[in-house]
């Protein structure tokens, strides 16, 4: 047993190598000050995105995007459109999985629905997972790690002029994901970069058209 558990942790060691290293503060006091960057969703929110999607070789995508997510419960549902209102792409995400309510080609794949869904709960939501480390970064940011329950890191990390970054690696320290925030302290969505790097490299560029908090209006006792 013990064995498995010096593995486990070597394991942990290699994986975290491959990512930037976090450093202690310049003074004890200023680590026991850090507290984690969190620009996430506290309310259950409904977001309107206009998105544009680039991609090496190909011309610029425009789209609306239409996200529903609900931090308390953890769950969520997207829908994304063409600029005249088609529906291209809907699904919802829960305790019983991702469920797909309409998928046009290209978006029709098993692969598109996971990965989107994994997008949508990594730019809104809290990570969910343990605490490794919390410091700082080479050139100053603020940073808090988790290592995700289902395998792969997420670090939070704040600048030096406020703006929030999200990083997605996988279980080998290798980036996926990069989330730019690039809105305000009244809506830190208001700009949403999204770098993915995959088999097929992309980027999304989200604008915020409009949000708004929503409040389920409880049942009627009869």
């Amino acid at each position: 047993m013990k064995g498995l558990f010096f593995l486990l942790g070597m394991f942990l060691l290699v994986s975290c190598a491959a990512m930037p290293a976090i450093h202690e503060p310049s003074s004890e006091r200023a680590g026991k000050s850090i507290t984690c960057p969190s620009p996430f969703l506290l309310e259950k929110t409904r977001l309107i995105h206009a998105i544009e999607v680039r991609m090496a070789g190909k011309p610029k995508t425009a789209l609306i995007g239409v996200t529903l997510a609900d931090p308390v419960s953890r769950m969520f549902s997207c829908a994304m459109m063409s600029t005249e209102g088609m529906v291209l792409f809907e699904a919802s995400s829960g305790p019983d999985g991702v469920k797909v309510l309409r998928a046009l080609p290209p978006f029709d794949t098993n692969v598109f629905a996971s990965n989107m869904m994994d997008d949508i709960e990594l730019i809104f939501l809290t990570p969910v997972g343990v605490l490794t480390r919390k410091g700082v970064f080479a050139e100053g940011e603020r940073v808090c790690r988790r290592h995700k329950e289902q395998g792969g890191w997420v670090d939070v990390l704040a600048g030096r002029d406020g703006r929030i970054q999200v990083r997605r690696y996988s279980e080998f320290g290798v980036l996926q994901r990069t989330v730019n925030l690039e809105g305000n302290a009244q809506n830190a969505y208001a700009v949403i970069e999204l770098q993915a790097i995959d088999f097929v490299n992309y980027t999304l560029i989200m604008t915020l058209i409009e949000s708004e908090v929503v409040r389920d209006i409880p049942p009627v006792k009869r």
